[in-house]
C-alpha cells in the first residue's frame, strides 16, 4: 500500500512545473510553435516530391530562352534605346514566376481538405488556425524567393545584366508584395471552391490571361487601347514595370517614375502602395470566409 502511494507521488505531474509551463506559453508563441511545425510539413512535403520545385524553375528558364531566341532578330530599338529583348523579358518571367507559385499556393490546402487532414487540423487544439494559413503563405513566399533567385540568375547569364544590392533588395519586396496578395487570393479559394478540379479550372483559366494582359511581353504603347486600360489595372503590370526599370536604370529613387499608364505617370513609391493596397484588399476580403472555415 505504501508502495503503492510512493509510485502514484513519483508519477503524478508536478503542480509546479505545470504552472511554470503555462506561465511561460503565451498564445503568440504557441501561433509561432504551430506556424514552424506546420510549414516545416509542408517543406517535407516538398523535400519528398522535388518535381514542384523543379518544374516552377524550369518552366520561366524555358520562356527566358524560347522567347529571347524568338525576338532576337527584332530591330535595334523596337523596345527601347538600346534594349534587348531578354533584358525587357526578365522582369516578366521573375513575375510571372512568382505569381504562378502564388496562384498554386491553395492547392496543398485544397488536397489536405479532401483527404480529411484539415479536419484533423481544426479539430486540434491549436493556439489559432491562422497558423494553417501562416505556414502556407511562408512556405510558398521562401519558394518564391528560391524560383525568382533562380531566374535572375539566369537572366543575368543569358544578357540581361544584374541590378545591385539595392535593386535586388528592392526586386525582393516587389516580389514579396505580389505573391502575399496572390497567396491569399488563392487561399481563399481553396476554402471557397468546392474540389481541386474547380480551383485547378480557376488556375488554368486565370494564368496565361494575366500574363498577356501584363506589360511582361509587350510594353504598354504596342497593345490595342483597350489592353492598356486592362494592362493598366493588372496587378501584374505593378510588379513588372518597377523591376524593370530597376533593370535599366542603377540610380533609381523612390520618387523615378516607373509607369506611364493611360492616365497618369506612376513613380517608385506609388507603385508600392498600389501592392500593399492589393494586399490589404485580398486580406480583408477572405476574412469572412476564413472566419466561417475556422469557426
Amino acid at each position: 500500500m505504501v508502495a503503492t502511494r510512493k509510485i502514484s507521488s513519483i508519477l503524478a505531474p508536478n503542480p509546479g512545473i505545470t504552472e511554470q509551463t503555462e506561465a511561460n506559453s503565451s498564445p503568440i508563441g504557441n501561433f509561432i510553435q504551430e506556424t514552424l511545425a506546420l510549414t516545416k510539413r509542408l517543406f517535407i512535403q516538398l523535400q519528398r516530391r522535388p518535381s514542384t520545385l523543379m518544374a516552377g524553375v524550369i518552366q520561366p528558364f524555358m520562356w527566358l530562352v524560347l522567347f529571347g531566341a524568338l525576338f532576337s532578330k527584332a530591330p535595334q530599338g523596337l523596345f527601347g534605346n538600346d534594349l534587348s529583348y531578354a533584358k525587357f523579358l526578365a522582369p516578366g518571367v521573375i513575375v510571372f514566376t512568382a505569381f504562378s507559385g502564388a496562384l498554386n499556393a491553395g492547392l496543398p490546402v485544397m488536397f489536405d481538405r479532401e483527404f480529411g487532414f484539415l479536419n484533423r487540423l481544426l479539430v486540434a487544439p491549436l493556439a489559432s488556425r491562422y497558423s494553417i494559413v501562416a505556414a502556407s503563405t511562408i512556405y510558398i513566399i521562401v519558394l518564391s524567393f528560391i524560383q525568382t533567385a533562380v531566374i535572375v540568375l539566369a537572366s543575368a547569364f543569358l544578357g540581361a545584366g544584374l541590378p545591385g544590392i539595392a535593386g535586388l533588395s528592392a526586386i525582393a519586396l516587389i516580389v514579396f508584395l505580389i505573391v502575399l496578395g496572390v497567396t491569399a487570393l488563392s487561399l481563399g479559394l481553396a476554402f471557397a471552391l468546392p474540389g481541386h478540379i474547380e480551383l485547378i479550372a480557376v488556375i488554368f483559366v486565370t494564368n496565361l490571361p494575366l500574363l498577356f494582359a501584363s506589360t511582361a511581353l509587350a510594353p504598354l504603347d504596342f497593345m490595342a487601347g483597350w489592353l492598356q486600360i486592362i494592362a493598366s489595372l493588372n496587378p501584374l503590370t505593378y510588379a513588372i514595370e518597377p523591376i524593370r526599370y530597376l533593370y535599366l536604370h542603377g540610380d533609381w529613387a523612390i520618387n523615378s517614375v516607373v509607369m506611364n499608364t493611360p492616365w497618369l505617370d506612376i513613380n517608385f513609391g506609388v507603385v508600392l502602395l498600389i501592392l500593399l493596397a492589393f494586399d490589404a484588399l485580398v486580406l480583408f476580403a477572405i476574412q469572412p470566409l476564413l472566419r466561417r472555415r475556422f469557426a
